[in-house]
């Protein structure tokens, strides 16, 4: 959220919840990039906050509802207050519950992989409309594509990346296979380790493709858990996905801190993962 953004969003948080009789007496920026994830004192309430408009907060608590009923791992509402989104000078706010974290540690690949299976068999009981994994990497390919959008991109790392989506993206809609919904980035930020175990946050990026491209976000560990993996076709995902996250660091718009750093860092190891299918496959 931009700087001039993160004051007023932080005071719409504060307000909603004191209007819902919870005592707010402070607020900490956890997280802050297109939404604000804030923690609320001394009610221990975690507020997200986006520009009004934005529907993906209210997709996020209808689905974490639903999720939740089916006995899925994923962060509740907070339960002191009428679930919804909450509209206050400009902005959407919705509250949930605050986890105190847990061990330091990684989660274990084998509770990584169990927690994504419950998620994965919830989310398959549900029929709710999302944009398709493909949506995603056609939105990164027209980012690689423009110039105008990605200033910064060297000539030779542009057609790195835009020959790495175009032949992912054929070669994996070419396999067919089951297909449902999905989280969309089930990345170890997006997975909190509570006391009641690991939790899965943030469904702002929900769609429809095979699990593998889910498995391509968490640790590599974890497809050795999960069972019925195509290993392949992760494989083919797990280049897919860090050419897509690659190309959102160049976007000029982009928010995430060190991001253009990391990006010169995944266009290195893009390399080397193409390197050891051979010296063709980015054709």
């Amino acid at each position: 959220m931009r700087a001039s953004d993160v004051s007023r969003a932080m005071a719409a948080a504060m307000s909603t919840a004191s209007s819902l009789d919870l005592t707010v007496d402070d607020a900490i920026v956890l997280h802050d990039s297109n939404k604000l994830a804030l923690r609320l004192l001394p009610c221990d309430v975690l507020a997200r906050v986006a520009h009004a408009g934005d529907q993906v907060l209210r997709f996020e608590v209808e689905l974490a509802q639903r999720l939740a009923e089916s006995g899925c791992p994923v962060a509740a509402l907070e339960p002191r207050v009428p679930p919804g989104v909450h509209e206050r000078d400009g902005f959407e706010v919705t509250l949930w519950t605050y986890y105190e974290p847990g061990s330091p540690q990684e989660v274990p690949p084998a509770d990584y992989a169990g927690a994504l299976e419950r998620l994965h068999a919830g989310m398959r009981t549900l029929d709710v409309p999302t944009p398709h994994f493909m949506d995603r990497v056609e939105q990164a390919r027209r980012l690689v594509a423009s110039p105008d959008r990605t200033p910064a991109l060297a000539d030779a790392d542009r057609e790195l990346l835009a020959g790495t989506l175009r032949r992912l993206r054929r070669t994996i809609g070419e396999r067919g296979g089951a297909e449902q919904l999905l989280h969309g980035e089930p990345h170890p930020g997006n997975l909190l380790t509570t006391r009641d175990g690991p939790l899965f946050i943030d469904f702002e990026t929900c769609c429809r493709g095979p699990v593998e491209f889910d498995l391509a976000h968490a640790p590599e560990e974890v497809g050795a858990h999960y069972p019925g993996v195509d290993q392949e076709l992760l494989r083919e995902c797990r280049i897919l996905v860090l050419a897509m996250i690659t190309a959102w660091r160049w976007d000029r718009d982009d928010q995430l801190p060190n991001g253009r750093r990391l990006g010169t860092e995944w266009l290195d190891q893009i390399r080397a993962a193409l390197d050891r299918e051979g010296p063709d496959t980015p054709g």
